[in-house]
């Protein structure tokens, strides 16, 4: 058990009766301000993803390097995807509290350093140290209230959860466009600093876990091994066809190089003392959906959104606040439906129809994105992404509700961090394949259809595009469409496999106690 989990069991007494009582909030006194914390920080963590996207395009404008656009947000959610599990290990083997705040003070430097980026490359790999610290802010923030509140209970809070990560795709590219349109692009990771520090100052004042010394064996080995099959399948799909050829050895080598790796990583976990993803749990039916589902749901999500503000700016000659209010739908739908579905699981004690529910209400909004085109008016747009949003928050955080609920308390911390991850790798794969298929598309399509000899611009931000003469103006504009309407085709098709996984969920009715 973590060092900070007695926090949140009822010692048991001849009064209690037997083992496991149930869980009894008053023991950690200021929950309420606890939980607020944890919003705080589940916040920074959600703005970060999203506070970026309408800045990309100013970034792109700036610094150049549209062929690594991507990686901009690739190389944060790759980081983040490898440290996740540790997080989750490290969280029941030291305690949550000093993880959490090690976490926070990551972010915070990669934050500041990102804002002092002077080129595309050192950008990214600013980010990737941003994700190494954002990696543990999700998945440890979920793991504590696994630690505090009883599964039957715990529907409403993940549901706030799932509202402050509604709230955050909203308010980023929101403030991300305030932000550069008033002040500079550096602002939206210096505005990561206020947040964070006085995130750390109410967690320092009201988390205070009961200290425990345990003797520790940590897996670096599944650690390393892991981290590398991460990084070769995200080169695969980043490099394949943009970069390197289809028939490039090179890209080949990767791939083949990243499955060795994860055969050594599955060896490892199989005879390590205390593995990263303890291999028992992928025999435990919920878990394993779970993650199947999370997988397919960062994949299409993560790798299709981050275009959207992109379409905008560039076809519908939205500033890049316009575009960050134009997504406000999204966050409504997200919100109300996380909120709503979390009461009404912990009022009936069953969850399993709203991943079935959530997954078919995305599948549809996937299919109707893929129709938009140059004419398409910004109010269909508006029906698609709320529809797409209601979908999403049935599905996000009662996943991770179902993990807790099935798994021995003692594994909180790790099947938490294995949902979250596999959800995180999903968003990595598909923000590197989608991107590369969007680059890729367009580049064809513009090869085949500008004049030879025309000229374009280096940094074909929006200003870029707004300013190529009007004949080639739309013939840029023609392209870009088709490379979108490919991105949500393939998306809305991926989708439906997570409808289909979520039939096969057991309704398990949630425990009153741990």
């Amino acid at each position: 058990m973590s060092a900070d989990a007695s926090l949140a069991i009822q010692q048991p007494s001849t009064a209690a009766g037997s083992p496991g009582a149930s869980v009894d909030a008053r023991e950690h006194p200021p929950v309420r301000l606890l939980f607020s914390a944890l919003l705080l920080v589940m916040l920074l963590a959600a703005l970060d993803q999203t506070i970026v996207s309408t800045a990309l395009p100013t970034i792109v404008g700036e610094l150049g390097g549209l062929e690594d656009l991507s990686w901009v947000v690739t190389a944060y959610l790759l980081t983040s995807t490898i440290v996740v599990p540790l997080y989750g290990k490290f969280g029941d083997l030291f305690g949550r509290k000093v993880v959490l705040q090690a976490a926070v003070v990551v972010f915070l430097l990669g934050s500041a350093l990102c804002g002092l980026a002077q080129n595309m490359t050192q950008l990214i790999l600013m980010r990737a140290l941003q994700g190494m610290g954002g990696g543990g802010l999700m998945v440890v923030t979920m793991a504590v209230i696994g630690d505090v509140i009883p599964p039957a209970d715990r529907g409403r809070f993940q549901g706030m959860f799932g509202a402050i990560f509604g709230l955050a795709t909203v308010i980023g590219p929101l403030i991300g466009g305030f932000l550069v349109e008033h002040l500079s692009w550096r602002w939206i990771f210096y505005i990561n600093l206020p947040l964070g520090i006085l995130a750390l100052s109410v967690i320092s004042a009201v988390f205070k876990p009961r200290a425990a010394h345990i003797k520790h064996q940590i897996d670096y080995a599944g650690a390393a091994f892991l981290a590398t099959t991460l990084t070769c399948i995200v080169l695969f799909t980043t490099q394949g066809g943009v970069t390197l050829p289809w028939s490039s050895p090179q890209l080949w080598f990767t791939l083949a190089f990243g499955l060795v790796a994860l055969a050594g990583f599955i060896y490892e976990e199989g005879k390590a003392a205390e593995p990263i993803i303890p291999l028992h749990l992928f025999k435990e039916r919920t878990f394993l959906l779970s993650c199947l589902i999370g997988f397919i749901i960062g994949t299409s999500l993560f790798g299709s959104m981050t275009f959207l503000p992109l379409y905008l700016q560039v076809v519908k000659n939205s500033t890049p606040s316009q575009a960050g209010m134009q997504l406000l739908p999204m966050m409504c739908g997200l919100t109300i439906s996380s909120i709503v579905s979390g009461r009404i699981i912990s009022r009936i004690g069953r969850y399993r129809v709203f991943p079935i529910l959530g997954t078919l209400l995305a599948s549809i909004a996937m299919t109707l994105l893929s129709t938009l085109d140059n004419d398409t008016p910004v109010t269909h747009l508006y029906v698609y992404i709320g529809l797409l949003g209601l979908g999403l928050g049935m599905v996000m955080q009662v996943l991770v509700l179902a993990v807790q609920n099935s798994v021995h308390f003692k594994h909180i911390g790790v099947a938490t961090s294995g949902t979250t991850l596999f959800r995180s790798i999903g968003g990595s794969i598909g923000v590197a394949a989608f991107g590369a298929a969007f680059s890729s598309g367009l580049h064809a399509r513009l090869t085949r259809s500008i004049p030879p000899g025309t000229v374009l611009p280096h940094s074909m931000g929006p200003d870029g595009v707004h300013h190529l003469p009007e004949a080639v103006r739309q013939l840029y504009l023609h392209a870009f469409g088709g490379a979108l309407h490919v991105v949500y085709a393939t998306a809305a098709s991926v989708i439906v496999l997570a409808f289909l996984l979520a039939w096969l969920l057991q309704d398990v009715p949630l425990r009153k106690k741990h």
